[in-house]
């Protein structure tokens, strides 16, 4: 399967997502697990699957940036004109939260970091749903999955839905940045 995401497929991907499932999908370089980021059990659920600390903060992706004022403060001009160059695309950045964004989404900071997708498949179920969290498909401590065997061997049946589809081709996880000052956080 290429970069097309079936019709069913995605019918089952936002059922899932509605329940407050997590559901794993493929993104830009690595499998992702994706859940509602406004339900906080399946937030709490999704850190649970990867043992990851909620005080880490999770990554928001969605298909337009306009689907992500309520998470995050609007920087200044020229900060949001360096974000949207190089939107929908492999870019995330990390903006000042909104005061009433979700701590299981913020963790311990006061940012939030955030992707408009480029990836078929991803900007799909976005379309469809509205933002998502979006992490990589692993357990603390282990590589992130690259193909769709490794979701399945790290997280069997625990999964309430995976969406096949490619990896957008990138050789790792997209990098990350401070919109305020342009900062590499993670390459």
């Amino acid at each position: 399967m290429g970069f097309d995401i079936a019709p069913w497929h995605l019918r089952r991907a936002v059922d899932a997502l509605q329940r407050g499932g997590v559901i794993a999908c493929p993104t830009e370089a690595v499998w992702g697990l994706s859940c509602d980021p406004l339900h906080r059990a399946a937030c709490l659920r999704l850190l649970e699957l990867k043992r990851r600390d909620w005080r880490k903060g999770l990554i928001l992706v969605a298909a337009r940036f306009e689907d992500l004022p309520s998470f995050v403060e609007l920087p200044s001009n020229n900060a949001m004109k360096r974000a949207t160059a190089t939107w929908p695309g492999p870019a995330t950045w990390v903006f000042p939260a909104a005061p009433d964004a979700p701590a299981w989404l913020t963790g311990d900071h006061d940012s939030i970091a955030v992707r408009v997708t480029a990836h078929p498949v991803l900007r799909a179920l976005c379309r469809a749903f509205g933002p998502l969290v979006s992490t990589s498909a692993n357990r603390s401590g282990r590589e992130p999955a690259r193909g769709i065997s490794e979701v399945r061997l790290q997280f069997g049946d625990t999964l309430d839905a995976i969406v096949p589809g490619a990896l957008g081709g990138l050789a790792k996880p997209t990098t990350i940045r401070d919109v305020q000052t342009g900062h590499i956080l993670r390459r």
